[in-house]
């Protein structure tokens, strides 16, 4: 914390929970209207996202990440990445490396898909963001950061 101003209060930070609440039960039924206009389970589509985001990144996702990041079993993945794989909206590919590794990739259709239902939002939020300053965001980006660590704690905690 770089600021020396007073801590915020309770009410603040209980303001501040509930707005993210907020955002993150917004954000997800807005997966779940992707996954309903295009006809797809919510979880199928969920993992859509979870492979598009990591594409995004520079990244690659095998089947262990992806249940992990969903929440399923090899299993249920195992069968989700079929109905994919049929649907044509992922392929699976062997690392060049090792060939045991699969890695999972977008098709260009389910990338053309996703990006046309989420360029709005991204256009929306970008536009919203304009109006704060970088030590605003470096602040918001901070504060984001320290709530999703107390999140990964807590997590570990339970699952043990």
């Amino acid at each position: 914390m770089v600021d020396a101003a007073p801590p915020a209060d309770e009410e603040q930070r209980a303001q501040v929970i509930a707005a993210l609440r907020t955002f993150g039960a917004r954000d997800s039924e807005l997966g779940r209207q992707f996954a309903r206009s295009h006809d797809m389970h919510p979880t199928d589509a969920a993992a859509v996202v979870e492979i598009l985001t990591a594409e995004q990144r520079g990244d690659t996702l095998t089947p262990a990440r992806l249940a992990a990041k969903i929440g399923l079993t090899t299993g249920a993945t195992s069968t989700l990445l079929r109905r994919l794989e049929s649907a044509g909206h992922i392929v699976r590919s062997h690392d060049h490396d090792d060939r045991r590794r699969v890695s999972l990739r977008s098709t260009d259709t389910v990338h053309e898909t996703a990006t046309a239902f989420y360029a709005p939002l991204a256009s929306a939020m970008d536009a919203a963001l304009k109006r704060f300053s970088a030590a605003d965001l470096d602040t918001a980006a901070e504060v984001i950061a320290a709530l999703e660590a107390a999140i990964d704690t807590t997590a570990s905690r339970v699952s043990r």
